[in-house]
């Protein structure tokens, strides 16, 4: 799963267990693993690490034109806590990569990296802990363009999708890099700076885990677990939808048998210093200024239940209109959809991605 929190973005997934849709599709290929190593990597922060290295997977095999360039490579960015592998979860992978599907590998190569911070990649746990770089989005961006173009040898993808932070890292990619992909698909996210509810849950997630005595200023011996235990639970609300959520937990009892169950398994899976960067990363992220250096044709995707990006708000339907070939999409609120995580259930915007791949090229 991906979003905010790879463990929480989909929580209603493991809310509602087993429950998944049924697409009658043949179970996707299993990706493969690399890395790859940029040596003296700069961060924004005057920072440097002499080797920064980017775990990634990959599925399909790249075909090139007449003139030797890779016109198939797709990439697929995760959320806050997540990783590549895990776009190969059912609700995503069997609608998309399987046989058949619209990012069918025997077509497309499909690129699915750890960002900074994340899964395999170099993190704060590795060993630095609280000396590790101070990256931001726009390193993370950068290090994923290095492992496109030097690593990959891809001049122009053929799509770049993103989900939560990947989704902000779509945005950041098609301003930096304008010619970077000839489509794109964010999901999950507004192009303004992280303020408000937004940045306030993420700050008072920071804060928990800081202001626990066991997290040493960074270099805990056992993991700060009251402060995660804090953090977790504002993740799990940040994450969750209530329509579904009720259903799901319709009594006091499935409340606190939910409580009692998963918030130990979130904080047990959690590492301290990783989260607090992962959020973090986040502080210095406003594309708003900007969003006319977009000239891909964009379909942009936010769902009606989204606590993290309300559409209420109404920035996404205003923002849009200064995006060339930007369309925005509002998935409609219901018993069946994940609240932010609904990123990553593709059946809920499939037709909208067909539609995308069609006016962006076939």
């Amino acid at each position: 799963m991906s979003g905010i929190r790879g463990r929480l973005a989909g929580v209603l997934g493991g809310l509602v267990a087993g429950v998944l849709a049924a697409t009658g599709a043949v179970a996707a290929p299993q990706p493969e693993p690399h890395d790859f190593t940029i040596r003296d990597f700069h961060f924004r922060s005057g920072e440097s690490l002499p080797e920064l290295k980017l775990h990634y997977y990959t599925l399909g095999q790249p075909r090139r034109d007449a003139a030797g360039q890779v016109v198939n490579a797709v990439l697929i960015l995760h959320g806050t806590g997540g990783a590549g592998r895990q776009f190969m979860a059912p609700q995503f992978a069997d609608v998309l990569f399987a046989p058949g599907g619209l990012l069918d590998p025997a077509k497309y190569f499909i690129i699915l990296p750890d960002g900074i911070g994340h899964g395999g990649s170099s993190k704060p746990s590795d060993g630095l802990h609280a000396r590790f770089p101070h990256y931001d989005y726009a390193d993370m961006v950068e290090a994923q363009h290095a492992l496109v173009t030097r690593g990959l040898g891809v001049r122009q993808l053929r799509l770049i999708m993103g989900t939560s932070m990947g989704c902000m890292h779509a945005f950041v990619w098609a301003e930096t890099y304008p010619d970077g992909a000839k489509a794109l698909m964010p999901l999950a996210c507004l192009p303004i700076q992280i303020a408000g509810r937004n940045r306030l849950w993420r700050e008072m997630s920071i804060a928990a885990i800081k202001s626990d005595p066991a997290w040493k200023g960074g270099d805990y011996v056992a993991e700060p677990v009251q402060g995660l235990r804090t953090a977790e639970s504002l993740l799990i609300l940040a994450g969750a939808a209530p329509w579904p959520m009720q259903l799901a937990m319709p009594t006091r009892e499935a409340v606190d048998a939910y409580v009692a169950k998963d918030v130990p398994a979130r904080v047990d899976a959690a590492e301290a210093n990783d989260l607090i960067y992962q959020l973090d990363a986040s502080r210095t992220y406003d594309p708003s200024k900007d969003l006319e250096k977009i000239t891909a044709p964009m379909t942009w995707v936010n769902s009606g239940d989204d606590f993290i990006n309300p559409p209420e708000l109404g920035v996404a339907q205003r923002e849009v209109k200064r995006i060339r070939q930007g369309r925005f999409v509002l998935v409609p609120a219901g018993p069946d959809t994940h609240g932010h995580g609904t990123h990553t259930w593709a059946k809920f915007w499939k037709t909208d991605l067909a539609e995308l791949m069609k006016r962006s090229g076939g």
